[in-house]
């Protein structure tokens, strides 16, 4: 999995970015989440879609779906993961949605009533809802439920992972129940995406101090948390399984087919993939590569293969309280360098991913306009050249052959995800890489939801191997980058500061002139890959496989270039037995 990020200027999301959110597919990826460049696409001639699509749609049955970790919480408020935002989508309805050309649209299931009415000056934006909407609890959805989750993400004590989508706000008012005016501090070119957010419910939050809000039994108790989507949730065992039943009360003019979603929990994605060929799952969004053409031989099973908006770093922390005797080991320029040079990537790219990649120098989806090319700098497999920078940064080889300095070994844990058999084989490499040149790493694998909660989100780790999972199409990653957003409130996890580019992201958001957007993360791009806060390594696409149970129509099929875009329109497929 990955984490989720609402950026698009990284994941595809992603053939975007978005936020980086977190995100991820059920591959966990850090929340923002891009196609393999250079490469066509592959389905098997079974999709769904194509074959089926002139049946009927029936009402009734079951969906199973599967992911190989558990959710840590589903108020939207809080969401930072793939699992959580997988069980959300479900159960909470968007304020907007996206099409599949990743414009921002007012769906029949979206909470909006038309598109956002923006002023000339690009500062205030008109909000209208359908009149229709409410809450499983019988409540409508109104206006105080925008204005609530807005100034409850943007507030700093909330710890929200989004708080960067919204600390642009400078007011907010209620015109009636259905409208809000929002108006910006300044020119915020994504706003229209951050407006691409589940809502909560004021009526059942407002008097919870938002301090005690990811202790709160909303979005962990099924029993009380109230939601607005076609599916209510009814269930949560532990490690094993999610139950989302229809909502009989669902206000929307499109409703679901499918009776029930179980979302299943497996223990890693080698055990997710044997559910599906034997038919306990039918649905799965992130089939390993090593197992792409074993689940192709099935001709009962569909295969979508394209590119999808997730991309893959190191990120290295910047917090000396996290090292031994406060040392930070990463604090030199050339040392991170070094370690860039020292990673094969194009070797990752080459043998894990089998070619269906493509290597990444800044956090910009490779072919979108923002895509910087050569103003990033690229790191070429080079351990002779790393050994050079290391050495001029003043490590020197101790008697077992690990560098020193300072009376310091260079000895650090790369903590990844447990069950994500790319992710341990990207860190064996890692760690076989850099052993090479001095370097000693100790993989750790760590349940994913336990990672995120106590060790991504407050930043405590020396270093991590994880992916964004971009939700939506713009580039910006201020909310990522920028030291505005160190813990607990943004997802500068690894308290990266870097004035020049804290003042660049803004430059970046503060004009809706696209060409200017775009000299202005070329900029962001060289610096960025120069500073190296992260070692980008490549953007990957997930292989959707999809059972013979399942059914949708041409226009409902799966779209893996949107972040959870392997459940696009998923409210108006169908299952038969």
């Amino acid at each position: 999995m990955g984490r989720r990020s609402k950026l698009w200027s990284v994941l595809l999301i992603l053939s975007l970015v978005g936020i980086l959110f977190t995100g991820c597919s059920t591959d966990n990826t850090a929340s923002k989440t891009p196609a393999p460049e250079n490469k066509t696409p592959t389905e098997n001639s079974s999709e769904p879609g194509t074959d089926k699509a002139a049946n009927e749609p029936v009402d009734g049955g079951t969906l199973t779906l599967s992911s190989f970790s558990d959710i840590v919480n589903v108020n939207p408020i809080l969401i930072n993961d793939t699992s959580s935002g997988d069980v959300e989508q479900f159960i909470f309805a968007k304020l907007y949605d996206l099409d599949r050309e990743g414009n921002v649209a007012a769906e029949p299931w979206s909470l909006a009533a038309e598109l956002p009415q923006i002023s000339e000056d690009s500062k205030t934006y008109t909000v209208k809802l359908k009149d229709t909407a409410k809450w499983s609890d019988g409540q409508p959805v109104t206006a105080d439920d925008i204005i609530y989750t807005f100034d409850t993400i943007r507030n700093p004590d909330t710890g929200a992972p989004g708080i960067g989508l919204y600390d642009k706000i400078d007011k907010m008012k209620k015109v009636d129940d259905h409208t809000v005016n929002i108006t910006l501090k300044q020119v915020y070119a994504p706003f229209q995406y951050s407006l691409v957010q589940e809502l909560a419910p004021a009526h059942i939050l407002k008097d919870v101090p938002v301090k005690e809000l990811q202790k709160n039994a909303f979005g962990t108790d099924p029993a009380k948390t109230v939601t607005s989507g076609p599916w209510k949730w009814t269930a949560w065992k532990q490690g094993e399984s999610h139950t989302l039943d229809a909502d009989p009360n669902y206000w929307g003019a499109v409703k679901p087919h499918i009776s029930q979603v179980i979302y299943k929990i497996y223990a890693d994605q080698n055990t997710e993939v044997q559910a599906l060929l034997k038919g306990d799952t039918d649905h799965i969004s992130a089939i390993p590569v090593t197992q792409v053409e074993a689940v192709k031989a099935n001709k009962d099973i569909a295969i979508i293969q394209k590119p999808g908006a997730q991309y893959e770093y190191v990120n290295f922390n910047f917090d000396p309280k996290n090292f031994k005797d406060n040392y930070g080991l990463f604090a030199g320029q050339k040392t991170r360098q070094a370690i860039a040079y020292a990673l094969n990537r194009q070797g990752m790219v080459d043998n894990v991913l089998k070619g269906v990649g493509a290597l990444m120098n800044a956090p910009f989806l490779p072919d979108t306009w923002a895509d910087p090319k050569d103003a990033a700098v690229n790191y070429p497999y080079d351990p002779e050249k790393a050994k050079q920078l290391l050495a001029e940064d003043g490590w020197v080889a101790g008697k077992d052959g690990i560098l020193e300095k300072d009376g310091h070994r260079f000895s650090f844990e790369l903590q990844y995800n447990a069950g994500n058999s790319r992710r341990e084989q990207i860190a064996a490499i890692v760690q076989q890489n850099l052993k090479d040149v001095g370097i000693e790493v100790t993989p750790k694998a760590i349940d994913f939801a336990a990672w995120i909660d106590q060790n991504v989100t407050p930043g405590k780790y020396q270093a991590i191997l994880l992916g964004w999972s971009l939700n939506t199409p713009d580039p910006d990653s201020e909310n990522v980058f920028s030291s505005k957003y160190f813990p607990p409130a943004g997802q500068n996890s690894g308290w990266y500061k870097n004035e020049k580019l804290d003042q660049l992201w803004v430059d970046g958001y503060s004009t809706v002139d696209q060409a200017e957007r775009q000299a202005i993360y070329k900029e962001v791009a060289k610096e960025i890959s120069t500073d190296l806060p992260y070692v980008f390594l490549y953007q990957y696409g997930q292989a959707i496989g999809t059972g013979p149970r399942v059914h949708w129509a041409e226009e409902d099929r799966p779209e893996p270039s949107l972040g959870y875009g392997q459940y696009f329109h998923v409210i108006k497929w169908w299952v038969t037995d």
